[in-house]
């Protein structure tokens, strides 16, 4: 309804009213005068005039307004991570930025290196050594040896030969050795299940081949050796007896397998804290 409409619809009742006083007022004044000879009429009837019905006030028709319903942003897809490069190039790169590069580049083997390195994790929680699965190359020198008193000991220069590995290890950091290790640990597990049981956890062999070195036994110097033939062996048969992997720590010298299971220790406190 417009708001003229309204405004007309509400004065009805009052031009009603003003029609029938006008009517009254008019028959009033044109009646004649009673000195006029006329014959006596009768009283006019009174208009009545019937009181307005009131007309009925518009329906209000109650808009419900919906709320309206809030929409939420989908939120954008994170960015797919980039894929680690797992081939030997990679691997090395990855390594040569924790340390040294010269040092390092010439001790890394240059091809299958986390093959080698999940097979010679796994060889050495079994307590056993594969020479075609090394991560590192072998040292130059040869091993040596001294006669005296008519027995055979580990010359001291053999232990030298181990120093420039033992250097590496210590400059590489253990956080970001650990954090490299998470990195590159789908590929790892991948590839450990292709050599393991379903059973099997690459961790628990890694945290198992740490404990076996942690427990090779501390031996003093000089120790005698003897060949049977183109192996040299412990004359001790406790240190003989020993698995192959402590065996060969026993061989880097005193010094060096301080400083070596030092840094294992680090890096089982770590792994053991994830």
């Amino acid at each position: 309804m417009s708001e003229k409409d309204s405004t007309t619809k509400s004065l009805v009742p009052h031009f009603t009213i003003a029609v029938a006083l006008i009517a009254i007022l008019a028959t009033y004044f044109l009646w004649p005068n009673d000195d006029v000879d006329m014959p006596p009429m009768e009283a006019p009837t009174p208009l009545i005039v019937p009181d307005p019905v009131p007309e009925p006030e518009p329906e209000l028709i109650e808009e419900v307004i919906e709320p309206e319903e809030e929409v939420i942003p989908e939120p954008e897809p994170l960015p797919e991570p980039e894929p680690v490069d797992i081939s030997d190039s990679g691997v090395k790169t990855e390594l040569l930025n924790l340390t040294d590069y010269d040092t390092l580049a010439k001790l890394l083997v240059n091809n299958d290196l986390l093959q080698r390195f999940v097979i010679m994790t796994n060889n050495l929680a079994n307590e056993n050594l594969a020479a075609n699965h090394q991560v590192l190359i072998p040292p130059e020198q040869p091993f040596r040896t001294f006669v005296q008193a008519d027995k055979e000991w580990i010359d001291p220069a053999s232990y030298k030969r181990y120093t420039s590995y033992v250097d590496v290890l210590e400059s590489l950091d253990t956080a970001s050795l650990h954090q490299l290790y998470a990195q590159y640990k789908p590929a790892i597990n991948k590839i450990f299940a292709e050599i393991s049981g379903p059973r099997d956890d690459f961790g628990e062999k890694l945290t198992d081949a740490i404990d076996l070195l942690l427990d090779t036994p501390e031996v003093p110097v000089p120790v005698e050796v003897y060949t049977d033939s183109v192996m040299y062996k412990f004359k001790d048969k406790n240190l003989e007896s020993l698995a192959a992997p402590q065996k060969q720590l026993l061989r880097t010298g005193p010094e060096n397998m301080r400083r070596i299971k030092a840094k294992l220790r680090e890096i089982k406190q770590i792994l053991e804290a994830q």
